[in-house]
């Protein structure tokens, strides 16, 4: 009998809102903070936008969206709200952004709620999966959990990457059986193939259990694993580690799951300070070395994790070492 779609991924957090966190053993569950970074970040209230792809607007409004590149955002703004205000969907996008952002204006969510929604209506894909997620949350505008699931699938219909993703999670929240798990993969799919890391994970998730119509299928999950760690999720990272290590859909790999973990652990995975704290302390993947188990295990104890074996661990460690350990701990805050 098939298993609907995980419980990870029905209770993923959607992009543009939150980020996903790595299912890790129950001895080392990370406290919440310990997040996946594959997520899209909230967009910054400061000036300095990054360069946005004209297509998301329809048709560019020139010469607004020429001064936008460069970075003169009152003129665009200026160029643009006249246009907005005569019905130009593309214009009306451009001032949601710019009022969203807080680029040469401050910020005013309400205001660039207002200027989403009318560019969704007229069916700009950017402006529907912008104010799908507002419809959502119930922030700065009044909750419509049906309104933000359909503005939601027509962007994702259209091609929007990261309206596709989300789309699939909002599938799940409203039921995970072998139907509705069936239609979020599909989306999840689509989004893995574009190269989205949180949709390449879910992926891997997909095919690691088994999931709807979906066979259980380690080796292609593991590709998965790789696709999405190769961009730094961190999740990812952690578990293709996990899985070099321990030869899990493919063959076993211990230097180069090291360095995955190890890559993580930079990064500041809780999860995986402790796994490549018990690295170092088995000599797997790398030399042995009690004093950099030790220290690699401060650190995720630091951030709340505690694992029994590592605590019996450092018992049997001499003060000269903890204290070496220590240093070293502190050297990575």
């Amino acid at each position: 009998m098939k298993r609907p779609l995980p419980f990870l991924l029905a209770t993923m957090l959607l992009i543009g809102a939150a980020q996903a966190q790595t299912a890790v053993p129950a001895e080392e569950t990370p406290p919440a903070a310990a997040t996946g970074k594959g997520a899209r970040p909230e967009a910054p209230a400061a000036p300095e936008a990054p360069p946005l792809d004209s297509r998301r607007f329809g048709v560019v409004p020139d010469p607004a969206y020429g001064a936008f590149q460069r970075g003169l955002y009152i003129t665009a703004l200026n160029l643009a709200r006249p246009k907005a205000e005569a019905g130009d969907a593309a214009a009306q996008t451009l001032v949601a952004e710019i009022y969203s952002r807080g680029l040469g204006v401050k910020q005013d969510q309400k205001e660039a709620a207002k200027w989403y929604r009318l560019a969704a209506e007229q069916g700009v894909p950017e402006a529907q999966f912008q104010y799908a997620l507002m419809l959502r949350s119930g922030r700065f505008v009044e909750r419509d959990i049906d309104q933000a699931f359909a503005l939601m699938e027509d962007s994702a219909n259209t091609g929007n990457v990261l309206a596709q993703f989300n789309f699939a999670q909002m599938v799940l929240e409203r039921g995970n059986d072998a139907i509705a798990t069936d239609r979020a993969v599909s989306y999840y799919e689509r989004a893995a193939n574009k190269g989205l890391a949180d949709a390449q994970y879910a992926m891997a998730q997909t095919l690691a259990n088994g999931a709807g119509s979906r066979q259980k299928d380690l080796p292609a999950a593991r590709q998965w694993l790789e696709r999405a760690a190769q961009q730094n999720f961190d999740s990812a990272q952690v578990e293709l580690g996990t899985w070099l290590v321990q030869g899990t859909g493919g063959p076993a790999d211990a230097k180069a799951g090291f360095a995955w973990l190890k890559r993580a652990a930079e990064g500041g995975n809780v999860a995986a300070r402790n796994r490549i704290a018990k690295l170092y302390m088995a000599g797997i993947g790398i030399e042995p070395d009690s004093v950099e188990a030790a220290g690699w295990y401060l650190n995720a104890r630091r951030a709340g994790l505690v694992d029994p074996e590592m605590e019996d661990f450092l018992e049997g460690l001499t003060d000269a070492q903890l204290a070496d350990a220590a240093k070293r701990a502190d050297a990575r805050l």
